[in-house]
């Protein structure tokens, strides 16, 4: 064997060869590390759409710029729900889809084009990403600025735009690319080779269909808001213009109609005077309602044994004045000056006229009280000395009339004739009479109650509200004439 020297000592041939050996390995080595360590593992396009799924942001994400603002939100499941109720899961729906198109080509064959559906899915993913820098943007945005600055506060409103219509992008490509009755989907036959699949075996649809039972009960706490504006889409329209459109009234009568809060009374008002104005355009309806309130005051007074006949004459002068086109105007005139917001028949009859004597009854002036209780004075005596007192608060009122022939002067002619019996049915010791009024109180009571009920009547269109009302109106006058004959 030779030798040559490579370094300071000798070395032999076949040492120089492990050498050489060794340090070609070791740099292979190296280099497979390194490329390895700088590979990226991605996931496969189902987990990725899974977790498109389970993570996508919604629309609630979005707050004010007063509010802490949530840059991620998280769906109640994986699964789409398509308009018609139908529930499927992401995966199934994209096994789905996928199991149309075919798979990579045979080796050394170009790859099969990806379907429709697989390439709208990737989108998807591309468009959350996307979705998802915006929102951090926005979230960076709002922690390192004050909405106070103009400049911000339009950013903010700009970037809110963007990202609302990039979450109706997020729903319209789910019914595009994932809802089985999309119309990429109807080509498929009902017994397509795709229903055969083993995505669909036995234990898997079964599997499915628990989940979907879990994913309908978390849906059911939108199910009663949903209900509502199906079932009263008159309410509904009003409730949401009421913030542009303030509804005016005179009192606020939430607790005598039984309803939860002031603003669904103001709504149902609102509801209630396009119902009455509605109605009234029937000459039919306004010739009943005139001919009904003469019968039930006619009546109440020959109760007590009074003549109608100044009633009567009142009541005609009166319906002639409110036909003429001048009477209508002095009248929304006067009204409004007492604070009456619309001239509907609700206003007008139910609340200025009938609820406010229910109200002047309730608190009755003191001076009349002690008349009524002192027990040392005939009842003949205590019913003329309360007509005498209401007739002078009348005529004094009458007195201060800016109109002497006005809508006011004719309602207190009436006034001066219903009034006495009202008050010494109220106060008085004739017990029938008594019970009579307070029946009447009742019903119109009960009535109101009705028409802001939405079991009792529907709050769906301007026409239905205004038949059931109509018909209440039916029902109670009956029950009062009933009454009044007995």
């Amino acid at each position: 064997m030779f030798s040559f020297k490579f370094m300071p000592v000798n070395v032999t041939t076949s040492h120089k060869i492990i050498i050489i050996s060794v340090t070609t390995g070791v740099a292979l080595l190296g280099i497979l590390a390194s490329y390895l360590s700088r590979r990226k593992i991605r996931p496969t396009r189902n987990a990725r759409l899974r977790a498109y799924a389970s993570g996508r942001r919604t629309r609630n994400s979005i707050r004010s710029p007063n509010d802490a603002l949530s840059t991620a939100g998280s769906r109640a499941s994986a699964r789409s729900v398509s308009p018609g109720g139908s529930v499927y899961t992401t995966t199934d729906i994209v096994s789905y889809a996928s199991g149309s198109t075919r798979g990579a080509g045979p080796s050394g064959q170009p790859p099969v084009p990806l379907s429709p559906q697989q390439l709208g899915v990737m989108g998807m993913e591309k468009l959350e990403d996307v979705i998802s820098i915006w929102e951090d943007a926005l979230a960076a945005h709002s922690l390192g600025n004050s909405a106070s600055h103009p400049e911000d506060a339009e950013f903010f409103r700009e970037i809110q735009n963007l990202l609302e219509i990039a979450y109706g992008l997020q729903e319209q490509s789910e019914l595009l690319f994932l809802d089985e009755r999309s119309c990429l989907f109807r080509t498929q036959n009902d017994d397509d080779q795709n229903y055969a699949d083993a995505n669909f075996d036995s234990a898997e649809s079964f599997a499915s269909a628990l989940d979907q039972i879990a994913d309908l009960r978390e849906f059911e706490d939108f199910e009663p808001e949903n209900e509502e504006e199906i079932e009263h889409p008159l309410y509904i329209n009003t409730v949401r213009g009421m913030e542009q459109n303030p509804i005016p009234c005179r009192h606020i009568r939430s607790d005598l109609v039984h309803v939860a809060s002031d603003s669904e009374y103001l709504a149902k008002l609102h509801c209630i005077r396009l119902a009455f104005h509605h109605m009234f355009r029937d000459q039919n309806v306004s010739k009943w309602v005139a001919d009904t309130g003469r019968q039930i005051l006619t009546d109440l007074l020959c109760l007590n044994d009074k003549d109608p006949k100044d009633f009567i004459i009142g009541y005609e002068r009166m319906l002639t004045f409110m036909q003429e086109p001048f009477g209508w105007q002095q009248a929304e005139l006067e009204l409004s000056e007492r604070g009456v917001k619309a001239m509907t028949f609700y206003d007008i009859v139910l609340d200025f006229i009938i609820l406010d004597a229910f109200k002047d009854l309730e608190s009755p002036p003191g001076s009349v009280m002690a008349v009524v209780n002192n027990r040392f004075l005939s009842n003949g005596f205590k019913e003329t000395a309360l007509a005498t007192a209401v007739w002078s608060v009348v005529r004094a009122k009458k007195r201060m009339l800016k109109f002497s022939d006005g809508f006011m002067a004719y309602f207190y002619q009436i006034t001066e004739q219903i009034s006495p019996v009202m008050c010494w049915g109220f106060f008085g010791n004739d017990e029938n009479l008594k019970e009579v009024c307070h029946y009447f109180r009742t019903q119109v009571v009960d009535f109101l109650s009705d028409i802001f009920n939405f079991q009792k009547v529907r709050y769906t269109t301007v026409e239905e509200l205004s038949e059931d009302i109509l018909r209440l109106m039916k029902e109670r006058a009956s029950n009062i004439q009933i009454k009044f004959s007995a």
